[in-house]
């Protein structure tokens, strides 16, 4: 199974994936989540990338389209895998079409997760990430059993630059200006599934797994 998950920031595709990748049992695999270990390791990358991030922009589309390459190509990605947060361009969604092309790897879906701009802001700004493993919970509907604590790992939760009102309303806006068009790319290519992304977390799984079957 090889899945793309696609809407904009706050849209619930983390949640989402790493749920569909154990269902499937194929690779969660977020750029996001590589850009901010390559922040925290320091490596060039890392730090070329952490300028747009703290931004709340785009990191470029040759930094990230490396990394994705690179990543597709490992052997834990044969069977499949879902895509978090990639692709974000027109341009990065043909180096994507070139990259599986080149694997023999064509996709199955394109998972469109909707959701109102301002529902986002209020989702984004009360999110909350574990520093160990990652887990997102959210304060208004998603809430950790212990204030402060991961349900997963026990590790303490933090709440990212990035999630902060400011950053998160330029996230959206960029969102909308550079990556929009990218629905109509998948739509040409009749591989768009739009799924509600306003519901309860398990209704929005059960849609999802409803589509692909």
């Amino acid at each position: 199974m090889r899945i793309i998950l696609f809407g904009p920031p706050g849209a619930g595709k983390g949640t989402q994936a790493l749920i569909l990748a154990e269902k499937y049992g194929v690779p969660h695999i977020s750029t996001g989540d590589m850009f901010r270990q390559a922040v925290k390791d320091h490596t060039t990358m890392g730090l070329e990338a952490r300028e747009y991030m703290d931004k709340g922009a785009l990191v470029p589309d040759t930094v990230t389209i490396n990394i994705v390459h690179d990543r597709l190509i490992l052997e834990d990605c044969v069977k499949g895998f879902v895509l978090d947060g990639f692709p974000r361009t027109t341009e990065q969604a043909r180096a994507l079409d070139r990259i599986l092309a080149e694997l023999n790897e064509p996709l199955d879906a394109v998972i469109q997760i909707d959701v109102d701009s301002e529902v986002l802001i209020q989702r984004l700004s009360s999110r909350w990430t574990c520093k160990n493993c990652g887990a997102l919970y959210n304060v208004h509907f998603n809430r950790p059993k212990q204030n402060g604590v991961c349900d997963k790992c026990g590790g303490p939760l933090f709440q990212r630059d990035d999630d902060k009102e400011e950053t998160i309303r330029n996230r959206v806006k960029v969102y909308e200006q550079r990556t929009t068009p990218v629905i109509e790319f998948y739509l040409s290519h009749q591989l768009l599934v739009p799924v509600n992304g306003d519901q309860e977390i398990e209704k929005v799984t059960e849609t999802i797994a409803e589509a692909l079957r």
